[in-house]
């Protein structure tokens, strides 16, 4: 509000005076301990830095009825299958869903639309991350990901998309509807929006046990992974694609696979977002009048046919691996109006098929 009405900056620390203040106005402010506060700050002065560094929009304000998180940054005990923080000391009953490993540092509680606890704990195990193994080309492992294909790699295994949102959003609609046309305030509004976020949990728990498999199987098996930079927050700005793209994840599997890469010292290659991987024959020639409708094209330098998904996954590790050797890739980059022309055909394939 400072920043709106008088374009004042405050730091977190000028806030943090102003709690003390704030809960004499606000009781239920000390109904929550001070530590939990002091992180809310801190991450609303995250929040503003983004902003006035341009790497993030303005901050979104929550109100206190708001289903969300905390964070407790210390005096977290686990002890008893009891959970004991600041403001419980008497402990919360949990169900472990691992043992702990290391020293518990810290706490996030978190509540669902479905009217589920979760609480996550951060450990300290001491352990360093494990000395990444040289790059060698026998080891390596392209991946192409898709929409039709959650992924193809360079060995030619193809993991299919399972498109868990399009096979349950019948239902969804459905539900959706039913909880639209119930009285607002209601009690019966509540239960229906309620059956609404439980099949919203499925499909996001569907996708994130998928994408975890997928994930972890690829980093077990390989000692360098080859991918594509994607613009994936650019890709769902068109309106006919958005559905698709957000229900296959590929920005969640990408964040996957690095932090994954970091616990089991696997190293990951990326090339160019423009790069013509699924354009480019082996022999070197690059088809431009490819389009996406076509899954198998021949070239006209050498005659080979290529598969599709197949050929990027190739073309990817090669490119990476070129990049990595600082050989610079023969390859053109992707003219912008073959890029506008390949969207539209994508967006009119995908919107064909929702449409019946």
């Amino acid at each position: 509000m400072a920043y709106l009405g008088s374009k004042v900056n405050l730091s977190r620390y000028d806030l943090q005076k102003q709690v003390v203040d704030l809960k004499k106005e606000l009781p239920w402010l000390k109904e929550t301990n001070s530590q939990s506060l002091q992180v809310a700050l801190l991450d609303l002065d995250t929040a503003y830095s983004n902003f006035f560094k341009g790497r993030a929009d303005f901050p979104k304000f929550k109100k206190k009825s708001n289903i969300g998180s905390f964070n407790v940054p210390q005096n977290v005990i686990i002890e008893n299958d009891l959970l004991i923080i600041p403001k419980f000391k008497e402990g919360i009953k949990i169900k472990l869903h691992r043992n702990l490993i290391g020293a518990v540092k810290q706490a996030t509680i978190s509540f669902t639309p479905t009217g589920k606890y979760f609480v996550s704990i951060l450990c300290d195990t001491g352990e360093e991350s494990p000395v990444k193994k040289p790059i060698e080309e026998k080891n390596t492992i392209g991946v192409d990901l898709g929409i039709k294909d959650f992924l193809v790699t360079s060995e030619g295994e193809v993991i299919e998309n399972p498109k868990f949102l399009r096979n349950s959003i019948q239902r969804l609609k459905v539900l959706q509807r039913r909880a639209s046309k119930k009285q607002k305030g209601s009690s019966n509004r509540k239960k229906a929006n309620k059956r609404v976020a439980i099949l919203h949990e499925k499909i996001a728990n569907q996708r994130q046990d998928f994408l975890h498999k997928t994930s972890t199987k690829l980093i077990r098996e390989n000692q360098t992974i080859c991918l594509e930079n994607l613009g994936v927050s650019n890709m769902i700005k068109n309106h006919k694609l958005a559905q698709a793209i957000s229900d296959v994840s590929w920005g969640e599997f990408n964040r996957m696979i690095e932090y994954k890469a970091e616990w089991y010292g696997v190293n990951i290659l990326r090339i160019g977002r423009f790069a013509p991987s699924s354009k480019t024959c082996e022999c070197g020639s690059i088809n431009n009048e490819l389009k996406l409708s076509d899954r198998f094209w021949k070239c006209k330098s050498c005659g080979l046919v290529n598969e599709r998904d197949l050929l990027a996954a190739n073309n990817i590790k090669k490119f990476a691996l070129k990049d990595y050797s600082g050989v610079e890739c023969t390859v053109e980059p992707v003219e912008m109006s073959a890029l506008v022309e390949s969207m539209k055909q994508e967006a009119h394939l995908i919107g064909f098929a929702v449409d019946g």
